[in-house]
């Protein structure tokens, strides 16, 4: 679980509830459910618009991520990589079978399943590089979608305002309904550039930061299971893979 992500969001909206309280603001005004349907509907639906439907859904299963971030552990990565090149020198690339059957993660699994097939080490590297490639160009085309709510989000919150001012202007008449409109008007602007700001463009930026960590991880492991097919020495490997410590 990731309690920065918590604690930043709860210190965002703790941060403008209590300084529009502190001059006597009411929180309860700042719900207003017309304009929560205008600007997150209406930013959805443009995301909906210009996203395919597995892009769309792959970049809504990466939320999890925000609160509950994966971890790459490097030096850990390197442990189990130099353990790896010991037992292969030892009694060879078939002794890995039984370590890749264990392998939760897919893509490590991949790669030590090529080492005991024997793959040639140009084969190993490119088909690992092409797994990584595409892999991080999804996820990054996920983190996009968020980036793209965080720009349609405030011009949504505009036509929210208009259509909030639209509404109070067909009711000069009736003080109370025009007070009603006025509010949808502005509430409308806070939500679109409340959701982006505070929402929407950390989560795409989280997600790439994330990316960044996996991409930096599966690049040491394609590093060090080239050299375990090279039949390299497992110290020279790992101060070879010390340099992804950084």
């Amino acid at each position: 679980m990731d309690k920065l992500s918590f604690a930043g969001l709860l210190v965002a909206f703790l941060a403008i509830f209590l300084g529009f309280t502190i001059e006597d603001g009411a929180i309860a005004t700042l719900f207003e459910l017309p304009a929560f349907i205008i600007v997150f509907g209406g930013t959805l639906g443009a995301v909906m618009l210009q996203s395919s439907s597995s892009q769309f859904t792959h970049a809504f299963s990466l939320l999890k991520w925000i609160f509950f971030t994966p971890v790459y552990n490097i030096d850990k990565g390197i442990e189990h990589i130099v353990l790896w090149a010991e037992k292969a020198r030892e009694s060879g690339f078939l002794v890995l079978e039984n370590i890749a059957a264990e392998e939760e993660d897919v893509y490590i699994k991949k790669g030590l399943n090529l080492l005991v097939d024997g793959a040639e080490v140009d084969d190993l590297r490119t088909a690992l590089e092409l797994d990584l490639d595409i892999s991080r160009e999804h996820n990054l085309r996920s983190a996009s979608i968020f980036e793209s709510m965080g720009g349609y989000s405030p011009t949504i919150g505009i036509l929210g305002a208009v259509l909030g001012l639209i509404q109070a202007m067909g009711h000069l008449d009736d003080p109370t309904r025009l007070g009603q409109g006025i509010a949808t008007a502005f509430i409308a602007t806070i939500y679109g550039v409340g959701f982006a700001n505070l929402i929407y463009l950390p989560v795409a930026n989280k997600i790439r930061a994330i990316v960044h960590c996996q991409s930096m991880h599966r690049e040491m492991f394609i590093e060090g299971l080239v050299a375990i097919a090279n039949v390299e020495n497992p110290r020279a490997i790992e101060n070879k893979l010390s340099a992804f410590r950084l």
